[in-house]
């Protein structure tokens, strides 16, 4: 059972979210109630996950992130934004933190983010040693609109970052939670056609139309797909949809803190932060991605 370190100074907050992780999620969940007791329980025992508050006294989340991030780099963290803390998420995000949640959406985006950022730290952590005599791979994969088969992929993808000793496994984690964004962002947003406000009402109602579309032409038809080449100079991606696309320049900026709580913007967020080069192209169902060697 994965273990997860929860830090809030809120008493209230942090019994939900520890109400959520372990009733629903089925997690073991350990708390603190700010950034220097958090890194005195990582420095007792290390958790496989953490989940942050923003605003805390003696030390905030931002400076956790940095601490976690530069002692414990295979510790991934999620932060629990708050409103007046957007601007402190953005840079946590920037300075090595694997996610967000905002706490008026905890319920709802919480599992399905720590499941994502979770299965994607533990399969980190079994990687094998990988061939260092290899000096670039390139590969093309068509996907069907399933989300499921996402996981493999990106599981393979950064073990050619591996081979290429591109990132540390900290690195390896926001290369692979931008990648999943930029691939369910083709396969829902792009082939299906769904609009992301769905997402602020019933979730049901957008997975339902997920599943209908999935089956229903000219939907089912269309394929997402995902061009990588990784050197030891840098991993270049290109995610591309088939469906109708549209004009990328209308999207409002996600790193704009009075955005960061607006699900159209999540994923594109996550991804410009974790990437060192995006663009898309002008009819805006193809996005590039570029990860460069941390140095």
């Amino acid at each position: 059972m994965a273990t997860v370190l929860v830090v809030d100074d809120s008493a209230v907050d942090r019994l939900r979210a520890e109400k959520l992780l372990a009733k629903e999620i089925g997690l073991t969940v350990r708390s603190a109630t700010n950034g220097k007791e958090a890194l005195e329980q990582l420095r007792r025992e290390l958790p496989d996950i953490v989940i942050t508050d923003m605003q805390m006294p003696e030390m905030d989340g931002l400076q956790l992130v940095e601490e976690i991030r530069s002692k414990f780099p295979a510790v991934p963290v999620i932060l629990m934004t708050a409103h007046g803390s957007e601007e402190l998420a953005v840079q946590a995000l920037q300075r090595g933190a694997a996610s967000y949640v905002p706490k008026r959406n905890l319920a709802r985006d919480l599992p399905e983010t720590i499941d994502s950022v979770l299965g994607m730290s533990k399969a980190n952590r079994g990687k094998q040693r990988l061939l260092e005599c290899l000096i670039d791979t390139q590969s093309h994969f068509v996907l069907e609109n399933d989300t499921t088969v996402i996981a493999s992929l990106i599981g393979h993808l950064e073990n050619n970052l591996t081979r290429m000793k591109l990132c540390d496994e900290n690195g390896l984690i926001r290369v692979a939670v931008a990648l999943r964004e930029a691939i369910v962002n083709a396969m829902q947003h792009g082939n299906l056609e769904i609009h992301s406000s769905l997402r602020e009402g019933d979730e049901k109602v957008f997975y339902a139309q997920v599943e209908e579309r999935r089956q229903t032409e000219p939907y089912q038809d269309r394929r997402v797909h995902v061009y990588a080449k990784e050197s030891h100079r840098e991993a270049y991606y290109v995610v591309r949809d088939e469906g109708p696309g549209y004009d990328p320049t209308t999207l409002p900026d996600p790193t704009d803190p009075s955005n960061i709580d607006k699900p159209s913007g999540r994923g594109l967020l996550l991804i410009r932060t974790f990437m060192d080069e995006v663009h898309h192209n002008k009819s805006g169902n193809e996005i590039t991605m570029i990860k460069r060697r941390d140095k």
